[in-house]
């Protein structure tokens, strides 16, 4: 940091003294630095990144400007989107570049995710669990792709979220807010510093009831806590973050009950507890001017706990008495027969549960060095990291009945039945991964700068059945890798910088998909585990170049602000930020998840050859006096490049296998991976009307994609749709804000993502009865929730 406020400062000098080099109306742009590490502290200037590097600070993640973490960085963050599978606001995935970082088990995870160095993808899914992260105490983000040294997942690209502390925040802030669907929110946090110690806390509660039928509603409780002590050359940290969320959720309902009642659901219940305690250690030494060594440790303890209702395979055996599974003759227990005490003519179903129980430990020491080489300006960083983990993973089904709201009640009967893959689980995963990684970037000249780099991974993954009725789900798996990673950057002007990049990442198959993989034996996809054949690693080639720029004139020229200036301080001049990237990714051995021909509801993981991601991100945003302006386009072409012929389950365009009679579909090279939209628009602005009172609005478009398991993109795509989202604060006083917030402005019904289900409705507890509740239309979506207003205040002291 020293080295870059005097560049900083030597080139204001420079402006001042030669003229042609910048003036008041084209100053040099903001000189704004960003990690190139896991840990922070290996920072370096943004303009020698050889990627479209993307940041956000803890002022765009406020309530007056979003409602949640996730509607914050598709605000803020240029370039990613969301996606829904549970049907709650506080669980959907974070998409980028045709990635995710998803909440949801089972999901192929292509985004790694830090929090203050360590890696929080959860150690048995590595699945991404947003609404355990305390927005508020959130410091800054940085979205960093084309760069293997965040290690696995990083195929797509990796998010670093550095927090909050009592050097960095000062004062203590209230915030009260609530309003559509019995929302109610409430938070603090406060910051102290005093000589050599600091402290901070935040905490937060959400109460929310929910816009869908029954079982939608949540309660989200965090907390985050950090002390720190420094010296001269010493910094330490010891933090904690805690949390107790219970999440309802509403999966995907048929589109004839939503033509009915948009707020409808299809089986219920469902939901999600989750609890965590995160401890973690954060240690700097900078024994040099250009030296710095940091060192983490952490311990997370994780428990998740799901309950699903769902239709079964459950029926009446053939002898008219008992209860079978799978077909009228296979016991619904191999206990012994199971009577067929279930009132008459009533639909059967199941409620599935699983448990996770997850303890994973690790740390990384990484150096830091920004001394020259051969007199030239070089910023190297080497490290290693270790995450260890250990997880309990335990399901049952029970029997039940449902009714014609679709709700599933159990009867206390449970369904253990191996032959017909319908079993309770009790697993127990190992998972080991060790990194080492180095990066360098060279200034060749002052304005052409080399990177180059890479990082070697190694995971090991011990999977043991716990039940003694799955032999073949034990097993002992390991991955290693080195990706390279290198990269160009050229300042062509002062203002303008172009760049280009090549690198390499891989993800190990996870605990999940290694359990759910022999398409002999799927199952209940949220179960997961029966055999576990072997899953090749995905491995990603990414090639990215482009161009980014900024001018600015008048006054903000000449006070050079921040990137994230307000409205009121550009008051006068103008500042213009613009990039563009081309991109194109590679993975070979792709892992998807395929439906079950063989039985209903289930499913496996196998790989799928090579896909491909690539694509153009356009940016722009504008400041001008009171006026605060941005646009953002991204298109995504996603597609197979490999033949693969997958199972045609509930897929009206399936064909039938000439061979074994099955129903398939067959994927061609060019074929759309479902799911992902080629086209994101998002433009919006904001005006300060008073220099206490603004106003702002947001529109966000999304372009048609295919339903999921429409690999050979032959049924109709889920429509297009837009939103239009509002923001308004006024500073009553120099404390006291009130704001007032409007998402889906136009009440538009649109549809998030789609897929296919089984119109045929619930085996019929009556011996010979034909099945209830049943469906014409094999479509089911997630809808978009409907017109939702807030409103709330926030004092800051």
């Amino acid at each position: 940091m020293t080295r870059l406020k005097a560049l900083k400062s030597a080139l204001l000098l420079s402006c001042a003294v030669l003229p042609g080099i910048a003036s008041a109306q084209e100053a040099l742009p903001t000189i704004e630095v960003v990690g190139v590490s896991p840990v922070p502290g290996g920072e370096i200037d943004i303009n020698k990144v050889p990627s479209n590097v993307q940041t956000m600070g803890a002022s765009d993640l406020v309530p007056e400007k979003s409602t949640s973490l996730l509607d914050g960085m598709v605000q803020f963050l240029p370039f990613v989107s969301l996606s829904d599978q549970s049907g709650n606001q506080f669980q959907r995935n974070l998409d980028y570049r045709g990635f995710s970082a998803s909440p949801v088990p089972g999901t192929p995870q292509g985004i790694a995710v830090y929090q203050n160095g360590n890696r929080i993808n959860e150690a048995f899914g590595d699945v991404v669990n947003w609404d355990l992260i305390p927005e508020m105490a959130i410091a800054r983000m940085t979205l960093m792709p084309n760069n293997p040294i965040f290690g696995l997942n990083a195929t797509g690209g990796a998010l670093s979220i550095e927090m909050k502390n009592g050097f960095t925040y000062h004062g203590t802030e209230a915030q009260l807010w609530g309003g559509s669907y019995g929302r109610i929110s409430g938070g603090a946090q406060a910051g102290y510093e005093k000589d050599n110690v600091s402290a901070y806390v935040a905490a937060d509660s959400t109460f929310d009831r929910g816009w869908r039928e029954f079982s939608s509603q949540s309660q989200v409780r965090r907390m985050y806590v950090d002390v720190g002590v420094r010296g001269d050359q010493t910094e330490f940290h010891v933090s904690f973050t805690g949390a107790d969320n219970k999440l309802g959720s509403a999966a995907a309902t048929p589109v004839e009950l939503l033509n009915q009642n948009w707020a409808s659901v299809y089986t219920w219940p469902q939901s999600t507890h989750l609890q965590l305690a995160f401890l973690q250690t954060n240690a700097k030494w900078t024994p040099t001017d250009t030296l710095t060594v940091q060192a983490n440790a952490y311990f997370r303890a994780y428990r998740a706990a799901h309950v699903d209702g769902n239709g079964s395979d459950a029926q009446t055996c053939d002898d008219g008495i008992n209860l079978c599974i799978g077909d009228g003759a296979t016991p619904l227990n191999i206990a012994g027969d199971t009577p067929n005490n279930l009132i008459a003519n009533s639909a059967i179903g199941e409620i599935d549960r699983n448990w996770t129980r997850s303890n994973s430990y690790g740390g990384s020491l990484q150096a830091t060095s920004t001394a020259q080489v051969f007199g030239h300006d070089n910023h190297l960083v080497v490290g290693t990291s270790v995450d260890r983990g250990t997880t309990n993973f335990q399901t049952s089904a029970e029997l039940g009945t449902v009714d014609q709201n679709f709700f599933v009640t159990g009867t206390g009967v449970f369904i253990n039945q191996p032959a017909a893959d319908d079993m309770p689980d009790n697993l127990r995963a190992n998972n080991t991964y060790i990194g080492v990684y180095a990066t360098n970037t060279f200034d060749i000249t002052s304005q052409l700068s080399l990177t180059g780099g890479g990082r070697f991974n190694y995971a090991q993954i011990d999977l043991q059945d716990l039940t003694g009725t799955n032999p073949l789900l034990t097993s002992a798996n390991n991955y290693q890798r080195f990706n390279p990673v290198i990269g160009l950057t050229y300042r062509i002007t002062p203002n303008v910088t172009a760049y280009a990049g090549y690198s390499e990442a891989n993800r190990a198959p996870t605990p999940l998909e290694l359990g759910c993989s022999d398409p002999s034996i799927p199952c209940q996809i949220d179960n997961f585990l029966i055999a576990d054949p072997p899953l090749k690693q995905v491995v990603s080639h990414t090639i990215e170049g482009g161009f980014r720029g900024e001018y600015s004139g008048g006054a903000a020229a000449a006070e050079h602000l921040p990137s994230k200036a307000p409205p009121k301080a550009v008051e006068n001049g103008w500042r213009l930020r613009w990039g563009l990237s081309l991109f194109r990714t590679e993975n070979t051995d792709d892992i998807i998840s395929v439906a079950s021909a063989a039985v209903p509801n289930f499913g496996f993981f196998q790989n799928a050859g090579t896909t491909l991601r690539q694509g153009v991100e356009a940016k722009v945003d504008f400041s001008w006096d009171r006026w605060t302006a941005y646009a953002n386009y991204t298109f995504i072409d996603a597609t197979y490049q490999s033949f693969l012929t997958l199972p045609g389950v509930n897929n009206p365009m399936a064909s039938i296998d000439p061979v074994t009679g099955a129903s398939v579909i067959f994927v061609a090279p060019g074929n759309h991976i479902p799911g992902i939209p080629a086209n994101r628009l998002k433009i919006g602005g904001e005006y300060a009307i008073t220099d206490a009172w603004k106003l702002g609005a947001d529109v966000n478009y999304f372009g048609s994609q295919y339903l999921i398991h429409d690999d050979s993109n032959l049924n109709p795509k889920v429509p297009a749709y837009w939103v239009v989202n509002m923001h308004t604060s006024y500073q009553i006083t120099k404390n006291v804000q009130v704001f007032g917030l409007v998402q889906n402005l136009f009440n538009q019904h649109y549809y998030s993502a789609g897929t296919f289900f089984d119109t045929g409705g619930y085996n019929n507890s009556t011996p010979g009865g034909p099945n209830l509740l049943t469906f014409n239309d094999p479509r089911t979506f997630l809808p978009g929730m409907p017109l939702a207003v807030y409103g709330g205040i926030k004092a800051t002291f």
